[in-house]
């Protein structure tokens, strides 16, 4: 599996962007905060299609949201096969938005630990909500 970040990764469909924010889970781990929604797999779809927001409100200009959604992108794009063999391994796809809560950019290695850990309680979280049997 290649470590990109292809356009069928990508969450673009309003309809399943509408679906995934009124019918989820979710949970933070600063300065992220997670929500997902897993279905069971389609065979042409990508494992996950993800989104990735950074607030206009807590960061004015441009350039600086632009700056954290290339963090979180990078982050997320270099640890993501741990997430997509589990989903394989379960039959699952999954719709998820990475939110930046955080008031500050923080350094790209810090982003990149937290997403890892991230990765990490979202495959658990997707184990005690939808597969209903905790490890």
């Amino acid at each position: 599996m290649g470590k990109t970040f292809t356009k069928e990764e990508r969450l673009c469909s309003k309809r399943l962007i509408d679906d995934l924010f009124h019918n989820s889970f979710s949970f933070v781990l600063y300065p992220y905060r997670i929500v997902f929604q897993p279905k069971p797999s389609e065979d042409h779809v990508s494992p996950a299609q993800s989104i990735l927001s950074v607030s206009k409100r807590r960061f004015k200009r441009a350039v600086d949201r632009n700056a954290v959604k290339r963090r979180m992108r990078e982050a997320f794009r270099l640890q993501k096969e741990e997430l997509y063999l589990f989903l394989q391994e379960h039959s699952l796809n999954l719709l998820v938005a990475f939110q930046y809560v955080g008031k500050e950019q923080l350094p790209y290695v810090y982003m990149y630990e937290r997403m890892g850990l991230t990765i990490t309680k979202l495959k658990d979280e997707i184990t005690n909500s939808y597969l209903g049997k905790p490890d």
